[in-house]
């Protein structure tokens, strides 16, 4: 067997892995969000690297140049685990500050978005805006309630 047959395991082990972040990304839970990243990450990464040659050590004088490694796809790697490593730590941010605010991490609907969706459906144009209404004359403002923000123990309301 050559080696086609584990390059052919490595590309669909990088289309399961895109495929899955990508559904991942679609979700409305934070916490899926951040798995769809992850993978996603992991599956450009593993892509970015069957890119390159494989060989021995990238290293001067250790054997011939013919047949070194290529070392552009993993400098590129190395670099893109770093960005994955900090949008990660970003969105793991984001999500623990909306349960800490909201008690869940679930992505809200826009209302406007909504209203625009809503508009489409019923085949609507929307209502000019000629501006200087200001906010509370504009109809096409919304102007959502605010969340509550949960007690902790101890903490009276």
């Amino acid at each position: 067997m050559n080696g086609s047959g584990a390059t052919l395991v490595l590309v669909v082990v990088v289309g399961v892995l895109a495929g899955t972040g990508v559904t991942l990304l679609l979700e409305r839970s934070l916490t899926r969000i951040l798995l769809g990243v992850v993978l996603l990450g992991n599956g450009v990464n593993l892509l970015i690297l069957l890119g390159g040659r494989s060989g021995d050590a990238p290293v001067v004088g250790t054997a011939p140049v013919d047949r070194m490694s290529d070392a552009l796809p993993q400098a590129m790697v190395l670099t893109a685990i770093v960005i994955t490593f900090g949008l990660t730590a970003f969105l793991l941010a984001v999500a623990y500050r909306s349960w800490y605010l909201t008690g869940n991490d679930e992505v809200q609907d826009d209302l406007e978005d909504r209203q625009v969706a809503e508009m489409a459906a019923r085949n609507e144009l929307p209502a000019r805006d000629l501006g200087g209404e200001g906010p509370d004359g504009d109809p096409e403002q919304v102007d959502p309630k605010p969340h509550l923000r949960r007690q902790h123990r101890g903490e009276t309301p």
